[in-house]
């Protein structure tokens, strides 16, 4: 039992490690010019997309944000494809075309990130109604910010997935945060609130503590298999970086930012791993074996084939004349 729960709990510290590295070295190569467009990094979020992605299956499928590197990690992309789509080579599980904000690979559920808020739950209802009709015990799960709770398209579809009782996780990273605004100065209700006026299961947990997220996901995963509808999940956590990468954050107090680091999910996690028994030379290896994984996932990207603009244009606009 010891062994087992020990495999459980290096498992979750590498999911966690492996997206806080991806997030630091994509901050590098951005500031160097090396990933085009924005990136929003999910640093001391790791614990959320860890949990959640532990206890999903193959078949479910997952909408992202604009944050959603962490998630389509913990969802089981290619880490060598995902680096080529960042760094916009035609290997990329998108050819390079859809960059930071638009990662997907629907052959392991990932159905995508999304630059607009909010746009990850209905595309994420919208699979829930097809595992529904093809008769299938698969789940759809959708992330959304705090930022997104004032939108429409939240309530929308928390309407239609009770009405129709659909196997749909609404898992809220709230992380205080709606862009550059407190939540509270942009949206005046809660969520648990809010999910109670639609008659949905909300449970809330500590979004630093990936064990409080798997535990948590764990009892939602089995409501919406079993025929139970719809379950919201509200997970609290920190943004350690700005909104968009280079964010200046004039907007968060000084106090606040230097205070993070007591957040830190990885640094809470850690001594529950030597608890256990695990020695530090355990946890040194599997450090140095996932940022050499990194290391050499980058490395590939570079030497990757550039984007053709030519062929690029050719999915975006009809060819006249074309047979």
């Amino acid at each position: 039992m010891t062994m087992r729960k020990n495999a459980e709990l290096l498992k979750l510290y590498e999911g966690m490690y492996l997206i806080r590295q991806v997030e630091l070295r994509l901050g590098r190569l951005f500031a160097d010019g090396e990933v085009p467009g924005f990136i929003h990094l999910s640093i001391g979020q790791e614990a959320i997309a860890t949990g959640v992605g532990s206890v999903l299956r193959p078949d479910d499928t997952l909408a992202s944000t604009h944050r959603g590197h962490g998630h389509a990690l913990a969802k089981g992309v290619d880490l060598g494809r995902f680096f080529m789509e960042l760094m916009a080579r035609e290997e990329g599980m998108c050819r390079g075309r859809g960059g930071s904000m638009h990662v997907a690979d629907l052959s392991i559920g990932m159905l995508g990130a999304n630059a607009i808020v909010g746009a990850s739950i209905p595309i994420a209802l919208g699979s829930a109604l097809a595992h529904q009709v093809r008769g299938v015990d698969s789940v759809a799960v959708a992330f959304f910010g705090d930022g997104a709770m004032a939108e429409g398209t939240l309530h929308e579809s928390l309407n239609m997935a009770a009405l129709w009782n659909l196997p749909l996780l609404f898992v809220c990273e709230n992380n205080g945060w709606a862009e550059f605004s407190p939540t509270s100065k942009q949206f005046v209700a809660s969520l648990d609130k809010l999910a109670k006026a639609f008659g949905i299961t909300y449970e809330k947990a500590d979004g630093r503590d990936v064990q409080a997220v798997t535990k948590a996901t764990e009892r939602a995963v089995k409501a919406a298999r079993t025929g139970k509808g719809p379950q919201v999940l509200e997970f609290t956590t920190h943004r350690f970086r700005g909104h968009y990468e280079g964010d200046p954050q004039k907007y968060r107090s000084a106090d606040e930012l230097s205070g993070l680091s007591d957040h830190d999910p990885l640094v809470l996690f850690e001594p529950k791993l030597v608890k256990s028994g695990l020695r530090e030379e355990e946890l040194m290896r599997i450090r140095e074996a996932i940022e050499d994984r990194v290391d050499k996932a980058v490395e590939a990207a570079r030497h990757g084939t550039a984007p053709d603009f030519d062929a690029g244009r050719v999915d975006v606009y009809t060819q006249i004349g074309a047979a």
